[in-house]
């Protein structure tokens, strides 16, 4: 990430536990509507989670990888919260 670029705080939680909370500069989750990439200064979003892994890009360069299903997606500001029935790392 480039020195001085904005970051993009996430929160991943399923229904009983926090599965995965910290700062990223690339998020992409499954919808119903498909496929969605977020990155700091994405436009506000509220979507349905689709069954489907969730790639999470630490700004290190790491990636995270979860599995997650039955909830919503929700992007306000540099904050992305995922909010899943169902979620679980993977990698």
């Amino acid at each position: 990430m480039a020195p001085g670029a904005a970051s993009l705080h996430v929160s991943l939680v399923s229904a009983d536990a926090e599965v995965w909370t910290g700062e990223a500069s690339l998020v992409v989750a499954k919808t119903v509507e498909g496929e969605l990439g977020f990155m700091a200064g994405h436009e506000p979003v509220l979507a349905i989670l689709a069954e489907g892994q969730v790639r999470i890009t630490q700004l290190d360069g790491t990636k995270v990888l979860a599995s997650a299903r039955d909830g919503f997606v929700s992007m306000e500001g540099n904050s992305l919260t995922i909010v899943a029935g169902n979620a679980a790392l993977v990698a």
